[in-house]
């Protein structure tokens, strides 16, 4: 069976990581995708290294970084200071579905290629323009970067320890949502397009994503005016729901309801506690966070990571290690789901690169692009020959 968005044609006048990651999983979901990248620099993250991926020939394929939002695309590379650069990407736009694109507001305009030119060339075009702050109010003409997003979106307020400095996730995880966002909005165009006939122009903001990711926290604030406030590793309106010290390290432990608290004091000796009538409701316990918390380490501290964590999973008590980035991709689960790839790539050494698939199956198959990530215009002969893209073959 084909994938879903087999046909899709897209074109990604993109770069970094919020435009790119859009790009990836819409190839990872069939779309024909088309990056189109300076002529001679190329996408930045070309640069974003060590690790580099290390090349047939003894040189390398460019840096990780490029490789973990590229998968699936080919390349051509384009001049856009010059007319046969923009009309190159004119020509593929008038045959692409999409385009996805990460200039500065008003980039574009300067070469005929924003978004209201795209769609007077071609008016079923959806095109979806990712930014830091949107395309218009106060700060649109800033750049904007994940980390500086995690700021001002608030997320760094609510992260890190509680007694510490505020801290920004160890992902760029403004960038991958507003990726995420976008694609989604791409594909509800195409869905509209195919009754309507018409196009869409689509504004994805970075600092846009950040707060609706706020999600609970920001509900919880526009409920109680009160601002939330760090709290480490512990959930604000649960409670057990934290790290917890081990004789040999650390676990997590996310109690979700008061039958898995229950249980957790059983496992661990003390159902006493359990039936302490501060301890009974998920409200009483979160009123009395410290004092609890504090009974548990003292509990926890006692065992084993390996005899609790098994003793927790037979009970139905939620509950996992703190695995390394080399721990999750040794771990069975993740193993047999099957999220580390190997791109087949005559030009890699041992003739592959890694990857990491797509989260998303349809119909028990993996949405992952085959496709490693391109060379820098690896494909220009065969894109301008390519019919589907106005080529003559």
């Amino acid at each position: 069976m084909s994938p879903p968005l087999h046909g899709i044609r897209v074109l990604e006048l993109a770069r970094i990581l919020a435009g790119p990651w859009c790009g990836q999983l819409l190839a990872d979901l069939g779309a024909d995708v088309v990056k189109v990248e300076r002529a001679g620099a190329g996408d930045d993250t070309r640069q974003w290294g060590p690790p580099f991926v290390p090349a047939a020939d003894g040189s390398d394929l460019g840096a990780a970084y490029f490789h973990s939002c590229n998968r699936g695309k080919r390349c051509v590379a384009a001049d856009f200071e010059a007319e046969e650069g923009r009309a190159l990407v004119r020509r593929l736009a008038l045959h692409a579905d999409v385009v996805v694109e990460n200039f500065k507001v008003g980039g574009l305009e300067r070469y005929g290629l924003d978004p209201a030119s795209l769609r007077a060339l071609n008016p079923r075009l959806v095109v979806c323009s990712i930014s830091g702050f949107g395309q218009d109010g106060p700060y649109a003409s800033r750049a904007g970067y994940d980390f500086l997003i995690q700021g001002m979106g608030g997320a760094m307020s609510v992260t890190g320890e509680a007694d510490g400095p505020p801290t920004k996730s160890g992902m760029a995880v403004a960038d991958l949502f507003t990726g995420l966002y976008a694609a989604n909005a791409i594909q509800a165009a195409l869905i509209r397009r195919a009754v309507t006939g018409e196009g869409a122009t689509i504004d994805c903001a970075l600092l846009d994503s950040q707060v609706a990711m706020l999600s609970s926290q920001g509900l919880n604030y526009l409920v109680s005016g009160r601002e939330p406030r760090r709290l480490g590793n512990a959930h604000p309106s649960i409670v057990p729901y934290d790290v917890f010290p081990v004789a040999d390290g650390h676990v997590v432990i996310a109690t979700g309801n008061d039958g898995q608290f229950r249980r957790l004091c059983d496992v661990l000796g003390d159902p006493a506690l359990a039936a302490h009538p501060d301890y009974t409701t998920n409200r009483g316990r979160v009123a009395q966070r410290a004092a609890l918390t504090a009974a548990l380490h003292a509990l926890t501290s006692r065992r084993a990571a390996a005899e609790l964590l098994a003793r927790l999973d037979a009970a139905g008590v939620p509950a996992g290690p703190i695995n390394t980035v080399g721990q999750v991709f040794a771990d069975p689960q993740v193993a047999a789901r099957g999220m580390a790839l190997r791109l087949p790539n005559p030009a890699a050494e041992g003739g592959t690169t890694p990857g990491i698939r797509s989260p998303i199956l349809i119909d028990g198959a993996p949405q992952a692009s085959p496709r490693p990530a391109p060379g820098l215009d690896q494909h220009r002969d065969e894109i301008l020959a390519d019919p589907a893209w106005g080529g003559h073959a």
